[in-house]
C-alpha cells in the first residue's frame, strides 16, 4: 500500500474536514430526525478516522483506494447505528465497525483456503459479535459470543484463529496515542530465559507497582504465552480492554526501571 498518498478515490486526504463534539452532536440530531443531508456531512466530516484507520493495514501490499471505500462502508455503518443517547464519543463506537469491515474484506480475498464449516463458524461469530457491539456499545467476550451462539468457546477462538491472515511482525496491533506496540512486542519466546539476575530483580520491583489484575495479564500473556483472547476469555473482559491494560503495566513497568 502506498503511504502518504494525498489524493485517495477522488478525495484530497489533506483538505478534509474536521468536526467538533458539538456540531457531531448536532449533525446526528438532526439526522435521527430524517434530514438526510446530515448523513453526507457525518460522513465526510469523518473520512480522517478511515484514513487513520487504513494506516493499520499498511503492510498488507493491498491498494490504498479499495481500503478506503471499504472503510468508508464501515463508517456509513457506524454513523447509520450509533445511539446518541449513550456516553461514548462516536470515534470509539466507529473505529471497530471500520476496522472489522475491512478485515473483512482482506478475509473473502484471503488465498489460504479454509474449510466450510469453519468458515461459516467465524463468519457467523463476527456477525453475533457485531450485533452485541452494537447492542451493548462494547466488544463482547468470546463467552458471550459463544453463548448467543450457542456453540462451545473452543470451536469460536478456533473458527476465528482459522480465518485470521498472516501479519507482519512489524504491523502495529495496538495505538492509543503515545508509542505503538507491534506484533513482535505480543510475542513470547521461550528461548529467552536468560536474562541476568539484575533485569529480573528489576522486574519483580517493577511488578509490585501493578494492580492485582496487570500482575495477571502480564503473567498470562508472557509466562503463559497465552493469546490476548485468551487472557480475556478467562477473565471475562473483552480482548480490547486486556490490550489497553497490558500496554498500561508494560509503561508504568518501563518507567520504574528506567527511573
Amino acid at each position: 500500500m502506498k503511504r502518504n498518498k494525498v489524493e485517495i478515490c477522488g478525495v484530497n486526504t489533506s483538505q478534509l474536514p474536521v468536526l467538533t463534539n458539538v456540531q457531531m452532536r448536532d449533525l446526528f440530531a438532526r439526522l435521527q430526525s430524517g434530514e438526510l443531508p446530515a448523513r453526507e456531512q457525518l460522513v465526510n466530516g469523518n473520512l480522517r478516522l478511515v484514513l487513520s484507520v487504513i494506516q493499520r493495514f499498511n503492510n498488507r501490499g493491498e491498494y490504498v483506494d479499495d481500503l478506503f471505500q471499504v472503510g468508508c462502508i464501515g463508517l456509513m455503518k457506524a454513523i447509520d447505528n450509533f445511539d446518541l443517547g449513550q456516553n461514548v464519543r462516536f470515534s470509539t463506537y466507529a473505529v471497530p465497525m471500520i476496522v472489522g469491515e475491512i478485515r473483512r474484506y482482506l478475509r473473502d480475498n484471503n488465498p489460504i483456503r479454509v474449510s466450510r464449516s469453519l468458515r461459516d463458524i467465524a463468519y457467523k461469530a463476527l456477525q453475533v459479535r457485531d450485533a452485541l457491539t452494537t447492542r451493548h456499545l462494547r466488544e463482547p467476550t468470546i463467552m458471550e459470543i459463544a453463548k448467543e451462539m450457542d456453540v462451545p468457546k473452543e470451536e469460536v477462538v478456533f473458527a476465528l484463529d482459522a480465518i485470521q491472515d498472516p501479519v507482519s511482525m512489524f504491523e502495529p496491533i495496538y495505538h492509543d496515542g503515545g508509542d505503538p506496540i507491534y506484533v513482535m512486542d505480543q510475542i513470547h519466546d521461550d528461548k529467552e530465559q536468560d536474562a541476568s539476575w539484575v533485569e529480573g530483580i528489576a522486574l519483580r520491583e517493577a511488578m509490585h507497582k501493578l494492580t492485582d489484575r496487570e500482575k495477571k495479564i502480564l503473567s498470562m500473556r508472557f509466562y503463559e504465552g497465552k493469546t490476548q483472547m485468551e487472557v480475556a476469555d478467562e477473565i471475562g473482559i473483552s480482548q480490547a480492554q486486556v490490550s489497553r491494560l497490558e500496554k498500561a503495566a508494560i509503561h508504568r513497568m518501563h518507567k520504574h526501571i528506567q527511573s
